[in-house]
């Protein structure tokens, strides 16, 4: 009789690649605001301090100039720092440091030390967040030779991607999405790696491609499941990698497709779906550009309102894919309307009562 699966929440899988880590290495170090608070960021690093005492996990002032400063001089003597910010637009105060000082120093001291640093920024909408919480900065940071950037959006590669880059000795910032902490799945109890730099195909189909990462993967997957009513097979891709960015899985999934739409979880202007839209076509010959049609949608190119009556209208869901699907392979889909819009305005779950 087989085995009966694992699932746990994504925040759960995040806490248990923490510890692992730490117990696999005692150089690795966890700190951040409220990493010892009693909710542990969203349970992430709940408990964690107990475990080891307090003597490597380390709550720190609203200094985040300095926290990344002493994070960079720390990895530069053998330790592996963890930095959480609960929002992040936290990091925009330590940017100097992140794109000065940890991107470049292993270039500018010839290969000799590298700064093993890990930053973990939490993005997404909710409760009311607003122009200043709210924000998804993929594209700033991909934008930097020297960082490794990465997204979470599932329970497993969550894991994998959080021990990989604990192991890398480059700097490698982690995306993670609020409402994504929430969701279960499978993940294996042992240690185990998710290869960073790498593309996941998370369904194969053979009508179109999604292109996406982080949150927007979960309405990717709404909007696969619908489509299947209407025989039409969607293949999925989940970038999981904006620096490097794994083109070339990329490319052969579009190359099968011949139609492809990249879902952006962040805006469209100057943003990760311009970068593979780019690649796309600079890597597609003459003659299959003409018969390859790419579109793409993601977040409204506006600050994002305070209010729920108006964010509701900045963020794409499996309705919007689906819109745009509808153009791309010129269809139409009975009775689409129909279908109960399940997408939440403002609050993934009743749960989340607060943004701590």
């Amino acid at each position: 009789m087989p085995k009966k699966q694992r699932n746990i929440f994504l925040y759960q899988a995040i806490n248990e690649a923490l510890i692992l880590s730490m117990k696999k290495n005692k150089n690795v170090l966890i700190i951040g605001l409220g990493v010892d608070d009693p909710k542990g960021i969203f349970g992430t690093t709940k408990g964690i301090d107990k475990i080891f005492k307090n003597k490597r996990v380390f709550d720190f002032p609203t200094a985040e100039n300095a926290m990344t400063g002493i994070a960079i001089g720390s990895s530069l003597l053998g330790f592996r720092p963890v930095i959480t910010h609960q929002r992040v637009e936290f990091s925009l105060l330590s940017m100097e440091q992140i794109i000065n000082q940890a991107a470049k120093w292993y270039f500018m001291n010839g290969g000799q030390k590298s700064v093993p640093l890990v930053i973990r920024l939490i993005i997404g909408r909710g409760w009311g967040q607003g122009p200043q919480h709210a924000q998804s900065l993929e594209s700033i940071f991909a934008h930097i030779p020297g960082l490794k950037v990465v997204s979470l959006s599932t329970p497993k590669n969550a894991k994998g991607i959080i021990l990989s880059s604990i192991e890398d000795l480059n700097p490698v910032i982690i995306f993670e999405h609020r409402w994504l902490h929430g969701i279960k799945g499978h993940v294996p109890k042992k240690y185990y790696k998710t290869l960073l730099g790498k593309a996941n195909i998370l369904k194969k189909g053979k009508d179109i491609t999604l292109i996406s990462s982080s949150y927007m993967i979960a309405e990717c997957l709404k909007c696969a499941k619908i489509l299947k009513n209407y025989s039409i097979n969607v293949e999925i891709v989940d970038i999981q990698s904006y620096r490097p960015l794994d083109i070339g899985t990329i490319l052969r999934s579009v190359k099968k497709t011949k139609r492809a739409i990249v879902v952006d979880n962040g805006g469209i202007s100057y943003g990760i779906s311009s970068e593979i839209v780019a690649k796309l076509y600079e890597n597609l010959r003459t003659n299959e550009i003409k018969k390859i049609l790419i579109n793409r949608v993601g977040l409204s190119d506006n600050p994002i309102p305070s209010t729920r009556k108006l964010a509701k209208y900045c963020y794409p869901n499996y309705f919007d894919i689906i819109k745009i699907i509808e153009k791309t392979l010129k269809k139409k889909f009975k009775n689409i309307k129909k279908i109960k819009n399940d997408t939440p305005s403002d609050q993934p779950d009743k749960n989340f009562t607060g943004p701590f």
